[in-house]
């Protein structure tokens, strides 16, 4: 369900911020996944740093997130 909730929040992103966000969305399995050392079944990397999960799953925390790393 996590991982769902995530995916939903990274498309509302992309729609909010348009061509401002390159958004690749990838499977744990996949060749571009095996890159990194992810431990948890949902991991969304903004930057290559981890995001948190709290912030992830919400739209306006991600929203939020997001716009202060534009300044």
């Amino acid at each position: 369900m996590t991982c769902q909730k995530a995916i939903g929040v990274a498309k509302a992103m992309k729609e909010n911020f348009g061509e401002k966000l390159d958004l690749k969305i990838h499977t744990k399995d996949s060749e571009e996944a095996k890159a990194y050392d992810l431990r948890g079944s949902t991991t969304v990397l903004v930057n290559q740093e981890q995001a948190a999960r709290d912030i992830i799953t919400s739209k306006e925390k991600m929203e939020d997130f997001l716009m202060k790393l534009k300044t």
